[in-house]
């Protein structure tokens, strides 16, 4: 693929690259598990976009299928810490 959308795509991926510096930080320093869990999630979040850049750089859609699976897990993994904070709070 050439043209616009591999420069965007490119550009995309620079800029999702330098995202996971802090999401790394927040990861490692977060004061709480909650910060620790946000923080995976925008992990998982940013993953997600840079596998959908991929796709497109790479001109292979089986990408968005990863991207889609991952997104899902990361979902599921979000709501089963809500449920598991929930209960622990009702302690």
């Amino acid at each position: 693929m050439t043209g616009p959308a591999l420069i965007v795509a490119d550009v995309l991926l620079g800029l999702l690259a330098a995202a996971l510096l802090p999401v790394f930080v927040r990861l490692a320093r977060g004061p709480d598990l909650t910060d620790r869990v946000v923080a995976l999630d925008l992990l998982s979040a940013v993953a997600v976009g840079i596998m959908a850049a991929w796709s497109v750089a790479a001109d292979d859609a089986v990408y968005l299928d990863v991207a889609l699976l991952v997104a899902l897990l990361a979902f599921l993994g979000t709501v089963a810490f809500a449920a598991y904070a929930e209960e622990g709070a009702s302690e």
